[in-house]
């Protein structure tokens, strides 16, 4: 049965789509079966896996609204090694929709119940904000992961996101967790990032994933290319990070379960 991670950070611009694809193909490329969702309207997700937002029939949009089942709009992509629900513009009109609707916080929950199984991972990558999409993806997921860009105003965000967690977890998810911090866009030569770093470890302990994610060139060119950095450019160190975080996760999951005696 899979585990549903939702990449999530109310701050934008800081690497939750780069995190969701790189980590889904990731993961992937260790043979797991995994499903990556695009919930954000921007459809940059879709994008970078080499889908065009522009030409889909079905997308997240569909399944939310249930004109369409998962298993309907679900995109298979052989080359990445993973499958794919699209999202575009129109899941901008699912926001207003939704709130309407009866049960608008199970909409994602409950279709996502008929393909569970058939993956190990459910990645999914939510907009920059705190909406009806968002509120959707934290009701699904088991945890979350939060991107942070090492600069002034990240700790602030942080504070806002646990928060919002702490509610959804109270009131709709029971489940819900907070997964890790993964930092991202780091320049270890910038003395301000070294210092929020700090801070992250000093907050949230072990809850920071070791794995850091650099600056680099490749994995910024890998979308415009419609390819995560893995299979645009394996030995960057974009994707050496992504795989080294998809390891730590693989990791930190088997000793939980040996931990659990299962």
């Amino acid at each position: 049965m899979a585990t549903v991670f939702a990449i999530a950070n109310q701050k934008g611009g800081v690497g939750k789509t780069t995190t969701s694809v790189n980590l889904a193909a990731s993961l992937a490329a260790t043979r797991r079966n995994v499903l990556l969702i695009d919930l954000d309207p921007q459809g940059n997700a879709t994008m970078g896996c080499g889908v065009d937002k522009r030409e889909l029939d079905l997308s997240s949009f569909d399944v939310l609204m249930g004109n369409a089942s998962i298993q309907e709009a679900v995109r298979r992509l052989p080359e990445l090694g993973l499958d794919l629900l699209p999202a575009n513009a129109d899941l901008t009109g699912a926001e207003v929709g939704l709130l309407e609707e009866l049960g608008r916080e199970l909409r994602l929950k409950l279709a996502l119940e008929p393909v569970k199984a058939r993956y190990s991972h459910i990645i999914i990558d939510c907009p920059p904000s705190l909406n009806m999409l968002t509120v959707n993806a934290l009701v699904a997921a088991e945890a979350v992961i939060v991107p942070t860009q090492c600069e002034y105003y990240a700790l602030e965000g942080i504070s806002a996101l646990v928060e919002t967690v702490e509610k959804i977890r109270k009131i709709l998810n029971p489940a819900l967790r907070i997964e890790g911090f993964l930092r991202t866009m780091y320049d270890p030569r910038n003395n301000l990032a070294n210092q929020v770093s700090q801070q992250l470890v000093k907050h949230f302990g072990d809850k920071v994933y070791r794995t850091v994610i650099p600056r680099n060139v490749r994995l910024a060119e890998a979308p415009s290319h419609g390819l995560p950095a893995l299979l645009y450019d394996k030995s960057s160190a974009g994707a050496l990070a992504y795989l080294a975080l998809a390891g730590e996760m693989l990791r930190k999951d088997d000793a939980e379960r040996l931990a659990a005696g299962i």
